[in-house]
């Protein structure tokens, strides 16, 4: 029922986590006016705008003007409930919550976001790496030279390699690892590494698929480190712990 609970709080979020996506690259303010159709910009009333709901029964329209409205909306919401579920059945309901939960948020809208704009911003890293920082001291206390340790390799490795192949990734990407690392600790170790592997195999596909115009498709790494991030959630430790069993 916990578990549920949480999975019913990420739709909510996911909700929220929409309007981010949409408004925070725009400048715009994230809670006026409230939620309004893209296309025509009538408001959308409460009964239109519960997650998922709503959007099934008008069919991915507005009820004003009948455009259509981005079946994103619904992924992001889904995403977002079954990541908050995914770290409460991984991690355990405790206090530790207060890590993962925003931790989850952070990683799909600064996906989106970046999907988007090509763009990680500051003002969602700074305050997630603060919030970050002050949940391990709060509720992960021996922790905290790991999350620092960890933020700062994952950050200089990154910045290494944006600096060797400046076209790959931004300063927006190795802000974003050493994010991460302040949360997962040596658990970012395997999130990097699913990152990579996860860019290459689309990288391999869009090559396949587009041949010489590939280096045209431009594809941010954003995506692929929120990825790796939420697996580092879900099962950095036992990763991290295979890996030393296995080969150490």
């Amino acid at each position: 029922m916990d578990v549920l609970l949480i999975g019913l709080l990420g739709l909510l979020v996911g909700s929220f986590l929409n309007v981010v996506i949409h408004r925070l690259p725009r400048g715009e303010s994230l809670t006026r006016p409230a939620s309004r159709c893209p296309s025509c910009g009538a408001p959308i009333k409460p009964y239109d705008n519960v997650p998922v709901v709503s959007w099934l029964l008008l069919r991915g329209r507005c009820r004003n003007c009948g455009a259509a409205i981005g079946v994103r909306y619904p992924l992001v919401e889904l995403v977002t409930a079954a990541a908050f579920a995914g770290a409460a059945l991984t991690r355990g309901v405790d206090d530790d919550l207060a890590l993962w939960l925003p931790f989850a948020a952070m990683l799909i809208a600064v996906a989106g976001i970046d999907l988007d704009h090509r763009i990680i911003p500051n003002k969602i890293l700074l305050p997630a790496a603060i919030w970050g920082l002050a949940a391990t001291i709060a509720f992960r206390p021996d922790n905290v030279d790991d999350s620092l340790i960890a933020g700062g390799v994952a950050f200089t490795a990154l910045l290494l390699a944006a600096v060797a192949y400046p076209a790959g990734m931004g300063m927006g990407d190795v802000k974003l690892t050493g994010v991460m690392g302040i949360y997962l600790g040596s658990g970012v170790a395997p999130a990097m590494l699913a990152a990579f592997l996860a860019g290459s195999l689309v990288g391999v596909a869009i090559i396949a698929r587009e041949g010489r115009d590939a280096r045209k498709k431009g594809v941010p790494f954003g995506p692929f480190l929120a990825l790796g991030g939420l697996i580092g959630v879900f099962a950095g430790p036992e990763l991290v712990d295979a890996y030393v069993d296995g080969f150490l």
